[in-house]
């Protein structure tokens, strides 16, 4: 494979057909695309799951008039639009699967916004009456949530300069009412708005911080959008970790010299309300569900894979694995994973059309166990300040409320506080790894002699962090963990 590497073809439009006989690619002219989609958040999961339904359309000979337009509102989104530039927004995508990989180059997206201050080049392009769906993958933390309600937070610095400043907004939320306030003066129809982040709900979430915003500064135009817009619901699936220069390397073995590439795991599910304001491209042509009960999907995903990688990810992060599928491999972790899963979250989760969330479970676990994918611990335990409350609490109340076990998902959230010290038990550091590492690792150190400094935190536990029965289990774990340390703790829970 090295010389296949000194032979890589450089990516770009008028290269595709010099690329490696093995290597899928468009088979649709790409000058013929016309937009309809402005994604926000253009990062890898984007690029290996929206983009690849829309080009398996596209490949089929439709949706020509539903090309990306991908666009982002933060200063780091600009390297990612220079890489994309430079080849033509053209991805490649790399299947990593045990049975062999394999790649192809997927071409929906066309342009890539500038990124600017007061984003008046994605007002603008929002505003054109050939956007009609505008999509976001902009993570669960970005949606400005008050921790304790799960409301539109309207007290964030941000989102009070966008309702001060309408025409000037620094968010995507206050962007994307800007431009809904131009197509209402134009008498243009408004767009579908589509979140494609892991949030429960995520669409009525975005509703109500688009049109939450908008009330802000004109509730004419609120009630137009939340009368007229439209806000579907809808729940993602596939893993796709980080881009590595492993990953670019790999690339350019396989005979390509893409500068932004993305591996994949060989799955993916996308569940969508279908709720359209202005129509949407035919995705059920290509495997996606529509539904008008996306909930049950979402809640089954949410808790058991996503709950599942937090259960892995703290605990692998502090006793240094590298990876989700390393994780798997070490028999006292994969035992804590399946016991938590089995007696405290699974119980709680409802049965999805024929599947049983027991059967879910197993196919996470294969998933999970899949060693090409080199998914890394650390990305897994990015942002446990949104993903802790948003995957594991929920079954952690349900559990509550039924009077059921929860001391696993107690010993889950103790090995979050200790991970969140920033040591690993071998010595080594664990860097910054959350939006609110400062504030966690303050907590976290202060939780060594008062466990309560840790699940007092109201922003991450609400009134659970009260409960008797969930303290006093955290409190016990936590000890122990300081104490004896994490293997002993998992012992002792498998016991």
């Amino acid at each position: 494979m090295g010389s296949l590497a000194h032979a890589s073809v450089q990516l770009r439009r008028d290269r595709l057909a010099d690329l490696p006989a093995s290597i899928a690619r468009p088979s649709y002219n790409r000058s013929d695309l016309k937009p309809g989609i402005v994604h926000i958040g253009v990062g890898n999961f984007h690029r290996a799951h929206q983009s690849w339904y829309l080009h398996r359309l596209m490949q089929r000979g439709a949706a020509h008039d539903w090309a990306i337009i991908g666009a982002g509102v933060r200063s780091y989104d600009a390297a990612m639009r220079e890489k994309l530039r430079r080849q033509d927004y053209l991805t490649t995508l790399i299947e990593l699967d045990p049975s062999g990989v394999s790649a192809e180059v997927v071409g929906p997206m066309t342009d890539y916004l500038p990124i600017e201050a007061g984003n008046a080049p994605l007002i603008r392009q929002m505003s054109d009456p050939a956007i009609r769906i505008v999509s976001l993958t902009v993570t669960e933390g970005g949606y400005f949530l008050d921790p304790n309600t799960g409301a539109f937070d309207v007290q964030d610095d941000d989102i009070r300069h966008d309702a001060q400043n309408p025409s000037d907004p620094r968010t995507v939320f206050g962007a994307i009412v800007a431009a809904l306030r131009k197509r209402r003066a134009a008498g243009v129809a408004p767009f579908t708005a589509l979140s494609c982040d892991n949030l429960q709900g995520n669409g009525s979430i975005l509703r109500n911080c688009v049109v939450g915003l908008a009330r802000l500064s004109d509730a004419d135009l609120a009630n137009w959008i939340d009368q007229h817009g439209a806000f579907p619901n809808s729940m993602v699936d596939c893993i796709v970790p980080a881009t590595t220069d492993q990953v670019v390397s790999q690339c350019r073995e396989l005979g390509i010299d893409d500068l932004a590439p993305v591996t994949h795991e060989n799955f993916r599910q996308w569940v969508i309300e279908d709720d359209f304001c202005a129509g949407r491209p035919a995705w059920e042509d290509v495997g996606v569900t529509m539904t008008n009960n996306v909930h049950v999907y979402e809640a089954m995903k949410l808790r058991i894979l996503n709950g599942g990688h937090q259960l892995l990810a703290n605990v692998g992060e502090i006793l240094n694995i590298p990876t989700i599928s390393d994780c798997m491999q070490d028999a006292g972790v994969l035992e804590f994973f399946r016991k938590v899963q089995v007696e405290e979250i699974v119980p709680h989760v409802a049965p999805v059309s024929g599947t049983r969330p027991d059967e879910y479970l197993k196919l996470v676990e294969r998933r999970f166990a899949n060693s090409t994918i080199y998914d890394t611990t650390r990305r897994v335990a990015f942002d446990g300040s949104s993903r802790h409350p948003g995957f594991l609490l929920p079954s952690l109340r349900d559990a509550l409320g039924a009077g059921s076990s929860v001391t696993g998902l107690a010993l889950a959230a103790a090995f979050w506080a200790r991970m969140c010290v920033g040591v690993r038990e071998d010595g080594t550091e664990i860097e910054a790894n959350d939006p609110l590492w400062a504030g966690l690792k303050t907590a976290a150190l202060a939780a060594k002699d008062d466990p309560q400094a840790w699940v007092g935190q109201t922003n991450l536990y609400g009134e659970t962090g009260l409960d008797d029965r969930f303290t006093h289990e955290f409190s016990n774990w936590l000890s122990l963990i300081w104490q004896e340390g994490c293997r002993e703790a998992i012992n002792i829970y498998l016991r």
